[in-house]
């Protein structure tokens, strides 16, 4: 989604579901790529990789400089659960499915949900849902903070995102990509590390910055401000 500053992204299903899951048959061909190798060190390292690019794939939307919100309905299952829990905002249909599924199928999850949903909704939440792989739906989401917000159905689930996407590109850009690389950075350090990472991200940004000059003279004239592109 483009605006006059900058782009802002939303991430749906287009069909009955959000995510199904993981493609088995891709992955057993990778089982079977295993089996039949020559030499098992290698095609053990082979796989090593390929699980790499999946969990590769999935940061991506973490790397993302720009905020990125996941909108989901029917079911998201899986990797779907990897996927969402690198996006930065979550919204849902009510009866949306969750369903950290891998344990079902004999896998320990490994593209991301293991590393990512415990800080989301905390630790003991995580492990029910991950070692059970019960279901809940949209309303249980919310309750869990999983998604911060629910809708009756996916055409006002859909207007929900794009209302939310097209709010986040009237900010100011530097703010948005400062605001989620410090997030990002507090979560994986302490407190004082994080406190230490801002001040010297504001120590280069701020002063000088075009964005803060035009938001001082918004409110001053009582003006939304305009922001340039980064």
């Amino acid at each position: 989604m483009k605006s006059p500053h900058h782009v802002q992204i939303v991430i749906h299903g287009d069909g009955r579901n959000f995510c199904a899951g993981i493609d088995l048959d891709s992955l057993g061909v990778q089982f079977q790529d295993l089996a039949s190798a020559a030499c098992e060190g290698r095609a053990r390292l082979a796989f090593a990789s390929f699980v790499k690019v999946l969990q590769d794939a999935m940061t991506a939307f973490e790397r993302c400089r720009w905020p990125i919100v996941a909108a989901v309905h029917g079911a998201c299952v899986g990797a779907g659960i990897d996927l969402i829990t690198a996006c930065d905002i979550r919204l849902a249909t009510e009866d949306a499915r969750f369903c950290v599924k891998e344990v079902d199928l004999g896998i320990t999850a490994d593209m991301g949900t293991l590393a990512r949903l415990p800080g989301i909704v905390g630790d003991g939440m995580a492990r029910d849902l991950a070692l059970t792989a019960r279901t809940i739906s949209g309303t249980d989401a919310k309750s869990i903070h999983l998604v911060s917000r629910t809708f009756l159905s996916l055409e006002a689930l859909l207007q929900g995102a794009e209302g939310l996407a097209r709010s986040l590109a009237t900010k100011s850009p530097l703010a948005l990509v400062g605001t989620k690389k410090m997030l990002l950075y507090q979560r994986d350090h302490s407190v004082r590390e994080g406190l230490d990472a801002v001040a010297v991200w504001n120590a280069a940004m701020l002063p000088g910055s075009k964005d803060l000059q035009d938001v001082l003279v918004a409110r001053a004239t009582g003006k939304a401000p305009q922001f340039s592109k980064l």
